[in-house]
């Protein structure tokens, strides 16, 4: 019986078509490392680096957007009231050099429970997606507090953004 309680607050027509582009991506991830599995490629040795990558990428093209490297632009560019409203985030701190962010549903958790992922594919994967975050984090001059997550059989995430 798996741990993880995955259950967004609001599931509408709409959140549920972003979840589902969001749930599409993660059963890629996972299939992509389950194909490097077979070549003898361990999940993390791939994904962390190409998903910090395109964290890092990601972090570059926010902080050209907002024009600023305040933890307050990157909330103002990513962490807008529609991704609030697909995660079931909720802002708890928001300065120049601290975001602190719960996230009450997770597309990504649920697409790979979806697919049968064990517990423990799921925390890995949840590991290496969160990669992309530290890679946005990077590209703001800080760094990713991981908490708590959804993946590990918590009721939120705790993400925080550290300058």
């Amino acid at each position: 019986m798996s741990k993880i309680k995955n259950l967004p607050k609001r599931n509408n027509f709409l959140l549920k078509a972003i979840r589902g582009t969001l749930e599409h991506r993660a059963t890629w991830m996972y299939l992509l490392l389950k194909e490097a599995e077979k070549k003898g490629i361990q999940w993390e040795d791939i994904g962390y680096p190409a998903i910090k990558a395109c964290g890092n990428m990601h972090g570059r093209e926010l902080l050209e957007l907002g024009r600023t490297s305040s933890l307050k632009g990157l909330k103002k560019k990513l962490f807008t009231i529609p991704a609030q409203m697909v995660f079931d985030m909720k802002i708890l701190e928001s300065t120049d050099r601290k975001l602190s962010i719960d996230f009450g549903y997770c597309p990504l958790v649920g697409a790979w429970q979806k697919i049968g992922c064990t517990d423990e594919e799921i925390a890995r994967l949840c590991d290496i997606a969160m990669e992309g975050d530290r890679g946005i984090a990077e590209s703001y001059g800080g760094k990713l507090e991981l908490g708590d997550t959804i993946a590990n059989g918590f009721q939120k995430c705790q993400i925080r953004f550290v300058k």
